[in-house]
């Protein structure tokens, strides 16, 4: 692996997970980021009752994220080599926290939106 191109990682990725399973998460991703843009885009504002829940399921999207990412490898944290294999575990938990927290906080403004204020 010489040069790191975006081929190349989707291969390593693709190698990772399957072709079927990689390519699923991409298009589920994808139709979460959009939901997550049509909530802001239609509510015009932040429910902050929403944000705290989607802020409190952060921990456990951190630990699903790396769960998942062991249980397709077939590792374990005994094979945990050095800084390298701490630092990509470390990225899966943030990523699984704030993936996590986007789908919580549009999930609760899908299901419960907010409500409109009549004019008299």
């Amino acid at each position: 692996m010489k040069d790191l191109t975006l081929q190349t990682m989707i291969a390593v990725f693709e190698e990772i997970f399957g072709r079927g399973l990689f390519w699923a998460m991409v298009v589920i991703a994808a139709v979460v980021t959009l939901a997550y843009v049509f909530v802001l885009i239609r509510d015009r504002a932040v429910s902050w009752h929403k944000f705290l829940w989607a802020q409190l399921s952060m921990p456990v999207g951190a630990v699903l994220a790396v769960w998942f990412v062991m249980a397709i490898t077939q590792s374990s944290p005994a094979d945990i080599g050095g800084g390298v294999d701490l630092i990509v575990f470390l990225g899966v938990a943030a990523l699984g926290a704030i993936g996590m927290a986007i789908l919580v906080y549009t999930a609760g403004a899908l299901i419960y939106p907010p409500k409109k204020h009549s004019e008299s």
